[in-house]
C-alpha cells in the first residue's frame, strides 16, 4: 500500500474539500492501529509531507491524461473534472447548468470582494444606484454573507464573501483576485463623505452671507456718510445764506438818509 493512493482515497471520499492538515491527521490516526509495515513511518507524518504527495498525485493524473484533476480552494483539496469536458457534463446534467451573474451583480460582488467588509451605503455611493436586489440575490446564492455591523450611526450591516464565492470563481484566497493589491487602495467615494459635503455647504453659504452682509453694511455706511455730508453742506449753505441776507439788511439800513 502506497501513501499516494491513501491520500487519493481520502480526498475522493471526503464529502467536502479537505486540507493537508486534516489528511495528515487522518493518516496518523489510522497508522497507529494499522498492521502493515509502512504504517510506522506515517505515524509522524505532517501537512508538509502530504503537500509533497499531493503534488506527485496531481502530476500523475496529468501524465495519465485523466479527466479529473486536483483543485485547492480556500477550504481544502478536492477532485474536479477538467474544463474541456464541461460541454459533455452539461449534456448529462442539464439541470446543473450554473446561473450566470448579471453585470450589476458582478459589479456589486466585485466591490464586496475587494473592499470587504463593506456597507450597502458605500456600495451604492460607488455605483450610484440602489443595490438591495443585487445584495439579496448574492446572499440567496450564498456568494456573500453578513459579516457584522459597522461602528457607524444606525449600525449598518457589513457584507463579505463566502467560501462558495471562492469555489465559484476558482480562487484559493482573496489575494488571488486580479490586481488585488492595487484595487484595494484605490480611493472610492463612501457614504460617510456625502454628509460631510452637505455640512460644508451650509458653512460656505454662511460665509458667503457674512461677506455679503459686510458689503451691504459698508454700502449703507457709505450712503449714510454721504447723506450726512450732504446735510452738512446744505446746512452750511443755509447758514451762509442767512448771514448774507443779514449783512445786506444792515447795509440797506446804513445807506438810508437821516431825516
Amino acid at each position: 500500500m502506497e501513501l499516494i493512493h491513501i491520500v487519493e482515497a481520502l480526498i475522493y471520499a471526503a464529502p467536502e474539500p479537505v486540507t493537508s492538515a486534516e489528511i495528515a491527521k487522518a493518516v496518523r490516526r489510522a497508522a497507529e492501529d494499522s498492521a502493515i509495515p509502512e504504517a510506522q513511518e506515517w505515524e509522524t507524518i505532517n501537512a508538509s509531507n502530504i503537500e509533497v504527495v499531493i503534488a506527485e498525485l496531481d502530476e500523475k493524473l496529468v501524465q495519465n491524461g485523466s479527466a479529473i484533476q486536483l483543485s485547492e480552494g480556500s477550504n481544502g483539496w478536492r477532485f474536479v473534472t477538467r474544463e474541456i469536458y464541461a460541454d459533455w457534463i452539461r449534456a448529462l446534467l442539464p439541470e446543473m447548468r450554473p446561473e450566470k451573474l448579471s453585470a450589476a451583480a458582478l459589479e456589486t460582488i466585485a466591490l464586496i470582494a475587494y473592499r470587504q467588509p463593506i456597507t450597502k451605503a458605500d456600495i451604492e455611493a460607488v455605483r450610484g444606484v440602489s443595490v438591495d436586489g443585487q445584495i439579496q440575490k448574492l446572499i440567496d446564492r450564498r456568494l456573500i454573507r453578513i459579516g457584522g455591523r459597522a461602528d457607524l450611526p444606525g449600525r449598518p450591516m457589513l457584507y463579505e464573501t463566502t467560501e462558495e464565492f471562492m469555489a465559484h470563481f476558482g480562487i484559493k484566497e482573496l489575494d488571488d483576485l486580479p490586481n488585488a493589491s492595487e484595487l484595494r487602495i484605490v480611493e472610492l467615494p463612501t457614504a460617510e463623505e456625502e454628509p460631510a459635503a452637505e455640512e460644508a455647504a451650509p458653512a460656505e453659504d454662511a460665509e458667503a452671507e457674512a461677506v455679503e452682509m459686510d458689503d451691504n453694511a459698508a454700502r449703507i455706511a457709505a450712503l449714510e456718510a454721504e447723506e450726512d455730508l450732504i446735510e452738512e453742506e446744505s446746512s452750511d449753505e443755509s447758514n451762509q445764506s442767512e448771514e448774507n441776507e443779514s449783512s445786506e439788511d444792515e447795509a440797506e439800513e446804513t445807506d438810508q438818509p437821516a431825516n
